[in-house]
């Protein structure tokens, strides 16, 4: 039986507000909250509730026989917290379907699986702590920040203790296999592969309302015969995609909602079922492994990280930005904590891209700036003074090693101290036990001295009558 595995990415940045180089050291406070608000509600009327509604209809009618998977980003679900909170509960609605997966991935949409091991790590379990938080799941299967993938990324993964990875199926790893197998790992072989077929995600993503396009209009039976006219060997067509899909880059109008409804009655029909990406993995075998052995994404024809890390601009804010990062993991600054997150999310670095896209660049077309030169000028302003507040709490004349130990030192002294106020409240307290006991022990001894004395008395006074 032939089944389709829909996964829907949900994320947001926090977009940056126009900081100048003489704001630096003066103004620590960089978001523009209006444009913020004003996208995320924007996008959640046009797209994310009527989806949401949308997606629930299709599970009750279906009599939840369509299944689907979500990964949001820790910095969406703040964002949608804040401007959009029935969103959330809208969500809630979905997971009590128990037929709505969610996915791991890094809390602030971040990159870096690339960079930093210990970040990747702390960022997944703050994601994952998040999710099961608000929606009571803890989350079994990886989704990276765009689908980055590499046989180093799926060693961190499986450490993680993740079974499965969604990630692209690139032509140029795949060469003649189909992404329509489920695969697993040459690197960490226990770690199994869920693959985007990346030609109908995106005859649903970027083509829909395409009228130039040869098959256009079109419409869910014709979408579903084509699923069911794959090789009868291929099982699993993963169709992957931005949320945004429903309703914002295919507008209403253009009746996507209707063609989503549609699908399940026609997969039925063709004997075609849905399931999620934990479901896949534990029924289905892997046929083959595959070696990445540098990272891939799902980001235009290069399916590489180039968007992101392609020319010299995005790599110098990309070094200078985790040239601090362990000494913002030593501080306990909740502010500067906050910032250092909403500071990593990859579209900073997609809005400094200087090529020419072909995948409709998603997410530059909700960019703050005209230029990639501006985006790179007002993120490094920003940044700039964000390593002034870091290195305020720890200099940067002092080396990370000796930082390090510096703060082991202070760590271990505050243990000590903790240790030995808790034994000297412990014999304050003891002491004090002591003192009662003997007190009590003495004022009983009294009383019975008196209960004698007064008894010693009545018998004298009855001997004498």
């Amino acid at each position: 039986m032939k089944t389709i595995c829909f996964y829907f990415q949900i994320h947001q940045p926090f977009r940056l507000k126009r900081y100048r180089f003489f704001d630096i050291g003066n103004d620590h406070y960089y978001y523009d909250d209006f444009n913020n608000e004003e996208i995320m509600h924007r996008i959640a009327q046009r797209s994310y509730i009527p989806a949401n509604y949308t997606l629930l209809e299709m599970i009750k009618n279906s009599n939840g026989k369509f299944k689907v998977a979500f990964s949001i980003s820790g910095i969406a679900l703040e964002q949608l917290e804040i401007y959009v909170p029935e969103f959330i509960d809208s969500m809630k609605e979905l997971a009590k379907t128990g037929c709505v997966e969610f996915l791991s991935e890094t809390y602030a949409h971040s990159l870096a699986s690339l960079k930093d091991p210990i970040e990747f790590a702390n960022q997944v379990k703050m994601h994952d702590d998040k999710i099961e938080a608000l929606f009571g799941q803890r989350p079994k299967v990886f989704r990276n920040t765009e689908l980055i993938y590499s046989d180093d990324i799926a060693c961190q993964i499986a450490d993680m203790g993740f079974k499965g990875c969604i990630t692209e199926g690139a032509k140029h790893i795949l060469g003649w296999k189909s992404p329509n197998y489920l695969y697993n790992s040459a690197a960490a072989p226990k770690l199994k592969l869920l693959l985007k077929n990346y030609k109908v995600s995106d005859d649903i993503s970027f083509r829909f309302s395409n009228y130039e396009w040869s098959e256009y209009p079109l419409t869910a039976d014709k979408f579903i015969g084509w699923i069911a006219n794959t090789p009868e060997s291929e099982q699993i067509v993963n169709l992957f995609m931005n949320y945004e899909t429903l309703g914002e880059l295919q507008p209403r109008e253009t009746g996507i909602f209707e063609f989503m409804k549609a699908l399940p009655r026609f997969a039925e029909e063709k004997g075609i079922g849905f399931a999620t990406p934990t479901e896949i993995i534990s029924k289905v075998k892997p046929v083959d492994s595959l070696s990445m052995p540098y990272p891939i994404s799902w980001a235009d024809e290069e399916r590489d990280t180039s968007a992101w890390l392609g020319n010299v601009l995005q790599n110098e804010a990309f070094e200078k930005l985790y040239s601090v990062a362990e000494r913002v993991r030593l501080c306990d600054d909740r502010r500067l904590k906050q910032d250092w997150n909403y500071l990593q999310t990859s579209d900073h670095f997609y809005y400094m891209c200087t090529k020419h896209f072909n995948d409709g660049a998603v997410h530059s077309h909700y960019s703050p700036y005209e230029t990639p030169y501006e985006a790179f000028t007002n993120y490094m302003n920003v940044l700039s003074d964000f390593i002034v507040r870091v290195e305020a709490q720890y200099p940067a004349e002092i080396e990370n090693e000796e930082l390090n130990a510096l703060i082991t030192t202070i760590k271990n002294q505050a243990s000590e101290i903790e240790i030995l106020q808790k034994e000297l409240k412990s014999a304050k307290l003891e002491k004090q036990q002591a003192k009662t006991k003997a007190e009590t022990s003495k004022s009983k001894a009294k009383v019975t001295a008196n209960k004698n004395t007064k008894a010693t008395i009545s018998s004298k006074t009855t001997t004498k009558v």
